[in-house]
Parts: structure tokens; C-alpha cells; sequence
């Protein structure tokens, strides 16, 4: 390795360490704990590579990357920092920098990157870049997008990336794990920002919301939330959408698709849930958000932030004492980040002082996880003839995520919380019963093999009624033998 690397870090073990392994290396290196001495080596035409880090004494290492390309545009410039969230990682994407590293980072990949810097340099004669756009000042610092752990940090170099490309996105991942959040980042940090924002669910995917969700994004982003939920017209009319919308007179102002769904939307492909034509249009680029097991290292400063969050959301100013916080860091997180979410904000609310204690934690990881319902003992069972009572039936409907209502509810909040502060279009009370109805008529009718007076009577509804409610809902019914 060959050249003169300038270093730029308030962290004395931090230049100490660069600077004998780069020198090891056979570069020449002048290291700094202040931005305006390295300014000053750049104007002078010092070095071959910058390595700066983002927060010092002096200022903010990825606003003089503006600066360092207009004295020296051939001058690459690796961005180190602890401050690892998404918003980093955009705007060192966006000034152009040659990588950016989070730390703590690895030795051995900042040397690779190193050499590839140098030994990539411009030559004098390539074209002078494009200006630099500013600092982004609408970003959401509330977005729990930060990570330390390389599945996070990878994820948001790939988002930095394509933040601004006309491609429609893709993001899967298990339920929880921040999808929504991070749909949303792809507007608000992006240039559509300043244009408008849509969300399509399955609760109102009809033909004149999809038309309105197109007027009122033009320009912007529509996020499609979990496309493999709405029925086969819905998706249908999302796939005539996304044509009129490529094709059109008025494509120059056609709204970005961004769209969320389950961790395998291939299984949805190959199960029929999702139309194989409508994921081709929607994954232009995928992207895999990691589930919070899979980056153990992100939970204790994620719930650093929570809480902070919490606390400026009215609630009680609380942290955690370290033996809280192991047990925290070895729960499993079946629902990832919104349970992390939920898990601190019952602890905000409910701790006796401004630490939370282990046996307070211990006591709400247990209420966290709802055990599932015990099956009824037969000697107790009631008679197939009998009318269960309520107890039986709040047990049937009582699963390991909780019961019916809580799922329901659930769901209806996030719905509401998609919107932000916006409310749902109108004729939510219709929608939502229309989306009940349907899994309901379809179970029923499955398990009566299709004989719709056996269904009627099952169902306590009048024949006549089911039938209409079949032909509204367009469910297809097929009669068959139960085999013996």
C-alpha cells in the first residue's frame, strides 16, 4: 500500500491504532484530533486519503466532504463514526464519500477499503463531480433506525444506495421488525419527500382508494402494505396501477412503489397469496430487514433509545441497571423491535424509580410472552350438542399471541398508526367487516365441504343472506364429499 493518509479523530487510541497500522502498511500518515487542521492539510495538497470521523470538537466530519472535493476532487474520504444510524449512512452516502465504517469497526476491512482508495484514485483528467446536495434537516431523528450489528449496517449502506433510485422496492422481514418504519424512511429521507405520501393496506385496497392513493402521492411514494394480503382483485387492480403508472402520459410524476412483506415473499409466490406478475413489479430491488435475534449487540442501545423517545413522549425518564439489561439482551424477541417497544414502555410506566430493576424486568418479560391456552380436559368437555360457554369459547379464540380481540385491536392501532396524523379514508367500519367476513365464510364453508345450508345453519344466518354475502364478496364456493 502506497501514500499519505490524513486522519481525522478526537479518539487518541483510535489515531494511534490507524496510524501504526497504516504506517505498517507502507503509508505515510499525519494524524489530527481537529477538523480545521485537516482542512488545512488538504488545502495545502497533502495526502492521498482522508479518514475522518463524523462528530468532533470542532465540527461534523461528513459536512466538509463538500468542502474537501471543491479544494480536491480526486481526494477519497472514508467516514468512520459511533453514530450508526440510517441518517449516517444516507448522508455519507449522498457526499459522496468513498465508504463509510461504523464503529467499532474492523481492522483488517478498514485497511481493504483503504487500499482500494488508494489505488482507485481519479486521474486528473476525470470530470469534475456534481455539487453536493445539503445536509438532509428533515429527517425523523425519532426513526429507531440504528444499528451497530453488520446486518444492520449493511442494510443501511444498501438503503443509501438506492434511497433515490427510480426503482420500486421491496422490503421483507418478520412482523416487527420495522418494516413500516423504514417504508417511510424511503420517502422522508429521499428527494420525493417534499411530495406526497400514500399507504394502501388490504383494509383499503378498492378501486377508488388505489385512485386516490395515485392522485395523492403524484410526485411522492406509495407504500403497499403486505400486497400478499389483499385479495386477487386487489391485486389486480395494484398491477393495472403500476402499468398506468410506467406508461402513462403522466409517468415523469408517477408516485415510487415501496412495499412490505413477509420474510419469504417467495413462499407467497409459490403458495398463490401473491401474484407472481404483481412481485415482479413490485421487487425492482429487495430489501431484508435482519429480525432483532440476529443482531443481539443492537438491543441495549436500541433500548436506550426507546426509553429516551418514551420519556419525550410524556412518559417517566428511566434506564436500565445492568443486571436489567442482561436479561433483557438474552430474551428471545419473538416480536422483535415493537415488542422491545412495547416491553419498555409498560417498564417506563410501571417502574417504582428512575432504574429499571432485574426483578422488574423479569416480572414483564413474563407477562410479555402469553402462554397458549391449555386444551379443555375431556371428562370436562361439553357435549357436541351443548352451546359452549364463555369461557370455552374465550379459550378456543386465546392463543400465544393473545386472544382474538388483542390481535384484532392490534392490527386496527397499526392501521391507524400507518397513517400517522392523518386518519384512515372514510368507510373504515364497512372495510374492516368486509375483511373479517371473508376468512370467516371461507372457513366455514370449507368445513361444511361446501354445502351452504349446513354453512347457513353453522354460521346462524338466514341462507338467502349467505348467498349474497358470497356473490358480494366474490367467494367461489365448490361442493365435495367428505371422504370416510
Amino acid at each position: 500500500m502506497d501514500g499519505t493518509v490524513l486522519i481525522a479523530d478526537d479518539d487518541r487510541t483510535i489515531r494511534t491504532v490507524l496510524t501504526q497500522a497504516l504506517t505498517r502498511a507502507g503509508c505515510r500518515v499525519h494524524a489530527t484530533g481537529s477538523l480545521t487542521q485537516l482542512s488545512k492539510w488538504v488545502e495545502e495538497g497533502r495526502g492521498d486519503l482522508v479518514i475522518t470521523d463524523v462528530m468532533m470538537p470542532d465540527g461534523n466530519g461528513i459536512d466538509r466532504i463538500p468542502a474537501i472535493r471543491e479544494a480536491r476532487p480526486d481526494l477519497p474520504v472514508i467516514v468512520i463514526s459511533a453514530q450508526n444510524t440510517i441518517v449516517t449512512a444516507i448522508r455519507a452516502n449522498e457526499a459522496e464519500a468513498f465508504e463509510y465504517l461504523p464503529k467499532p469497526f474492523d481492522l483488517p476491512d478498514l485497511m481493504s477499503k483503504a487500499n482500494q482508495a488508494l489505488s482507485r484514485r481519479p486521474r486528473k483528467s476525470d470530470p469534475m463531480p456534481d455539487p453536493i446536495p445539503g445536509p438532509r434537516e428533515t429527517a425523523d431523528p425519532e426513526m429507531p433506525l440504528i444499528g451497530h450489528a453488520p446486518a444492520m449496517q449493511s442494510l443501511f449502506r444498501m438503503i443509501a444506495r438506492v434511497l433515490n433510485a427510480d426503482l420500486p422496492v421491496l422490503i421483507a422481514g418478520e412482523p416487527g421488525v420495522g418494516k413500516s418504519t423504514i417504508a417511510r424512511s424511503f420517502h422522508d429521507l429521499s428527494d420525493r419527500r417534499g411530495s406526497g405520501l400514500a399507504i394502501l393496506t388490504s383494509a383499503d385496497a378498492g378501486e377508488d382508494a388505489v385512485m386516490r392513493a395515485s392522485e395523492k402521492a403524484r410526485g411522492g411514494t406509495i407504500v403497499i402494505e403486505n400486497p400478499a394480503g389483499f385479495d386477487p382483485a386487489a391485486q389486480a387492480r395494484l398491477i393495472g396501477l403500476i402499468e398506468a403508472m410506467e406508461s402513462g402520459p403522466d409517468r415523469a410524476q408517477a408516485p415510487r412503489i415501496v412495499a412490505t412483506t413477509g420474510a419469504d415473499p417467495h413462499a407467497d409466490v409459490a403458495s398463490g397469496r401473491l401474484r407472481s406478475d404483481l412481485y415482479y413489479r413490485l421487487a425492482g430491488v429487495t430489501v431484508s430487514v435482519p429480525p432483532l435475534r440476529a443482531r443481539v449487540d443492537d438491543i441495549l442501545p436500541l433500548a436506550s433509545h426507546l426509553l429516551a423517545r418514551a420519556a419525550g413522549q410524556g412518559l417517566p425518564e428511566r434506564s436500565l441497571g445492568d443486571d436489567a439489561a442482561s436479561l433483557l439482551r438474552v430474551h428471545a424477541f419473538p416480536g422483535n423491535v415493537r415488542e422491545l417497544e412495547n416491553l419498555l414502555r409498560r417498564l417506563a410506566l410501571t417502574a417504582s424509580g428512575a432504574t429499571i430493576t432485574a426483578s422488574e424486568m423479569r416480572e414483564a418479560l413474563n407477562q410479555q410472552t402469553v402462554p397458549r391456552a391449555a386444551p379443555l380436559p375431556v371428562s370436562h368437555a361439553a357435549p357436541a350438542s351443548a352451546e359452549p360457554g364463555p369461557g370455552v369459547v374465550a379459550s378456543v379464540f386465546s392463543t400465544a399471541a393473545g386472544s382474538l380481540s388483542d390481535n384484532v385491536e392490534a392490527h386496527l392501532q397499526r392501521y391507524f398508526d400507518l397513517h400517522g396524523d392523518s386518519l384512515p379514508p372514510p368507510g373504515l367500519y364497512d372495510r374492516i367487516l368486509r375483511e373479517i367476513e371473508r376468512p370467516l365464510l371461507q372457513v366455514a364453508l370449507d368445513a361444511t365441504g361446501g354445502n351452504q345450508l349446513r354453512c347457513a345453519d353453522l354460521l346462524g344466518i338466514n341462507r338467502n343472506t349467505l348467498r349474497k354475502k358470497l356473490t358480494d364478496l366474490n367467494i367461489e364456493v365448490t361442493r365435495r364429499r367428505k371422504l370416510m
